[in-house]
């Protein structure tokens, strides 16, 4: 059996490079390049020419060969280009999702295919099981809870799931790290790349405007009753339930509840307002079951790190959810995802409409 293991030069790729070599796969490890490294600051970022060295030396290190693939046309189409867009049609994206669903998990794995490599290999902390009794592929959470990424996997498809291994699903970081270090791997103790790899420094908007050498119009803050609060700096800057960063000298504290893009508004709120308990997602994914029949309980989550909730959804057609909580969730914000779970095992989820 031949793997190709997904290397950014961290030292969870590292590990499970490692993990598969040891469970008898003929493994082949790869660097995705998805973007010039001079458009970013290197030292934040993955996908370096430092982390390509990186991953480089542990394949060396554990005797595999090690080729980098060119995808910075495809990532820029999938991810960055949809990034974009989501700003600029007042959504907020999650560019991670964007790259699992269109580069690592789609274009990857049918590189993979044509290279007759059976597996698809990433550090990623989830688990992928076969279920006898429905003859369904599923997806469930690691046995780390503090860095389980299932919620960053939901897009993933049956005939995905049944090609991919995460041997990582059921360690813990320390167990990664420990084996690392034992192994000898000089990147044992690594630090995580933290937000988005082609924004490392967080400034969004400054980079938006640098990719498209546009420029976003000023326009008014106002509250609820339409009353003019004072000037955002284009509305690109802004998301729902932001608070930091308005520039507004106000009595009390005011969050952003919505964009008005035909006026260029962005529309302020107490933040009792920002809660709600409904929500419809589109672009939907279902993993456990074909469909949702009737209405399902199930724990749903609007963003990576929130706490699941309970909620009842129901499938009015092919590609919508409709999704209602049994309390009222702050801040539920278009283009994320929300993702759906009975106990440990990922049902499907949606990008928020």
């Amino acid at each position: 059996m031949k793997a190709l293991i997904a290397m950014s030069g961290g030292v969870d790729s590292s590990v499970a490079a490692y993990l598969a070599q040891q469970k008898g796969y003929d493994c082949t490890g790869i660097t995705l390049k998805l973007f010039d490294g001079d458009d970013v600051e290197r030292d934040k970022t993955c996908c370096s020419l430092d982390d390509i060295e990186d991953a480089r030396s542990v394949c060396r290190a554990i005797g595999i060969p090690y080729y980098v693939y060119n995808f910075k046309d495809s990532f820029r189409e999938n991810v960055i280009d949809r990034f974009i867009r989501a700003y600029e049609t007042g959504a907020t994206p999650n560019p991670c999702i964007d790259c699992n669903r269109y580069i690592k998990f789609e274009k990857l794995l049918r590189r993979a295919e044509e290279l007759r490599f059976d597996k698809v290999v990433t550090g990623h902390y989830a688990q992928v099981a076969y279920e006898e009794s429905s003859g369904r592929w599923l997806l469930k959470k690691a046995a780390d809870s503090s860095k389980d990424q299932s919620y960053v996997l939901y897009a993933l498809t049956q005939e995905q799931l049944r090609c991919v291994y995460f041997p990582l699903g059921g360690m813990t970081k320390q167990e990664t790290r420990a084996l690392a270090e034992q192994l000898g791997l000089y990147n044992a103790k690594k630090r995580d790349s933290q937000d988005i790899c082609f924004v490392p420094d967080g400034k969004y908007a400054d980079f938006i405007e640098r990719y498209t050498g546009k420029t976003y119009p000023h326009g008014d803050f106002v509250d609820e009753s339409g009353r003019v609060l004072g000037e955002h700096k284009g509305i690109i800057r802004y998301t729902v339930g932001q608070r930091k960063g308005l520039g507004l000298a106000l009595p009390a504290p005011m969050y952003v509840k919505a964009k008005d893009l035909a006026e260029n508004k962005v529309i302020l709120c107490d933040n009792a307002s920002l809660f709600s308990r409904e929500l419809t997602a589109t672009d939907i994914n279902l993993i456990a079951v074909e469909r949702i029949e009737g209405a399902m309980r199930v724990k749903a989550r609007v963003r990576y790190n929130q706490p699941e909730q309970p909620a009842t959804v129901t499938q009015p057609d092919e590609n919508t959810l409709r999704i209602v909580f049994d309390e009222p969730q702050r801040a539920i914000c278009k283009g994320q995802a929300v993702v759906l779970y009975d106990n440990d095992t990922v049902i499907g989820g949606g990008v928020i409409a």
